[in-house]
């Protein structure tokens, strides 16, 4: 009895980050201008501005809404996916949000954000910014965490996983290599994070000491130093705690999650383009007008 020779196994193929579009470029360059206009027109102005973040931040958040659907349904027209990767969002962000009420307000100890640095590379930069902000929002939903500070802390995160998701290498460096590199960028920008959300607050915080306090109308350099001579003095230590507990987490439960986010993104098949071969020995049967043969 002769046995049908076994097909070897498929190699499997590496799962890349989604690319980045033209349109979903030109909508996160979009969003990001904006943002950073939000972030820093307090150094710009003069002493009769009336700074108040409170006042602008109804509006960036109308602003942000439609531009982050705009990244999301860029990025799909742009690789051809589908509801999947949307749905994949939605249980992400959901997770995240849950994460974040295990750390807030303890010492700046916050598990979200290795999941954003872990999302982010494997979602790639334009998913990962959606996926920062709308995990952001849900968070505040759930913690009652809904103020003016709210639509700068969705662009801050969403910077931070868009920023995981443009290192380098991502269909080449894998291993250990990989979750030195994440816990390094983590690190780093669990500080960013910091430092940005504080320029958001510094400039509406009165009653401080004149080393450390915004001076409106000032010059540009002047009031930079005391922004750093401000986060040093306030923030450091919160930051620094989050950027450890970041670093911990994605070494030692990185490697694991990676596989398994890389192996859900595989199986969805966001990358896959849709052909159709029918089967010859079925087609005639199947074809309602088939054709006729002329003798």
């Amino acid at each position: 009895m002769s046995r049908t020779p076994s097909r070897p196994p498929r190699p499997v193929r590496p799962v890349r980050p989604v690319r980045i579009g033209p349109r979903a470029a030109v909508a996160l360059v979009l969003v990001s201008l904006i943002g950073v206009a939000a972030f820093g027109w307090p150094l710009l102005a003069d002493r009769q501005s009336g700074l108040a973040h409170s006042q602008d931040a109804p509006w960036l958040f109308a602003a942000l809404l439609p531009l982050l659907v705009g990244v999301v349904v860029a990025t799909i027209a742009d690789n051809g996916m589908d509801a999947k990767a949307v749905a994949m969002l939605g249980v992400l962000a959901a997770v995240g949000a849950a994460l974040r009420p295990l750390g807030a307000g303890t010492a700046g100890l916050e598990p979200m954000f290795f999941l954003m640095v872990l999302a982010g590379r494997v979602l790639g930069p334009g998913f990962g910014f959606v996926l920062g902000s709308v995990t952001m929002f849900a968070s505040a939903l759930l913690t009652g965490g809904v103020g003016p500070w709210m639509p700068f802390q969705m662009l801050s995160m969403g910077w931070f996983a868009l920023g995981a998701g443009l290192l380098p290498g991502p269909d080449r460096i894998r291993g250990r290599a990989e979750l030195l590199l994440l816990a390094g960028y983590g690190f780093v920008a669990a500080f960013a994070y910091g430092a940005v959300m504080n320029l958001q607050g510094w400039t509406i915080i009165p009653g401080m000491n004149e080393g450390i306090s915004f001076h409106a109308g000032e010059p540009l350099p002047a009031n930079l130093a005391r922004f750093v001579a401000y986060y040093l003095a306030t923030s450091l230590g919160w930051d620094l705690g989050r950027a450890v507990l970041t670093v911990v987490l994605t070494l030692a439960l990185g490697g694991t999650l990676l596989r398994a986010l890389r192996r859900a993104t595989r199986k969805a098949a966001f990358d896959a383009t849709a052909t159709f071969d029918p089967d010859p020995a079925t087609a005639t049967a199947t074809d309602p007008c088939p054709p006729v043969h002329r003798g």
